[in-house]
């Protein structure tokens, strides 16, 4: 497959086009990250602090990753947490009686 024969979308990251190759199947995730992309572009560049599309693409990198890492650590906390949660629960029942054990038999 050539390059003119990949399938395309076009996107907007701060008020300018680009075209990306991008399988149709994968179109709306594209869209999203791009949206996203774009709403941390303007709210760098709103700031003022930051001139240039290429650093203001940096610093919206920089933050959405470090959210990602951030995200990635609650996630494995949890994890951690919920496995800590189901082993408790396996040793609390296998420490409790049977439903079979009949105590008032003896």
């Amino acid at each position: 497959m050539n390059d003119a024969s990949r399938p395309t979308i076009e996107i907007t990251l701060l008020g300018r086009p680009y075209v990306i190759a991008c399988p149709p199947d994968q179109e709306d995730d594209l869209k999203r990250a791009a949206r996203y992309l774009d709403r941390a572009m303007n709210g760098i560049h709103s700031q003022g602090k930051v001139q240039g599309a290429e650093k203001i693409a940096i610093m919206a990198a920089l933050n959405i990753t470090h959210e990602l890492l951030e995200a990635l650590d609650t996630q494995r906390e949890s994890e951690t947490s919920l496995s800590r949660l189901s082993e408790r629960l396996e040793q609390a029942l296998a420490d409790a009686p049977s439903s079979g054990d009949d105590k008032s038999s003896s």
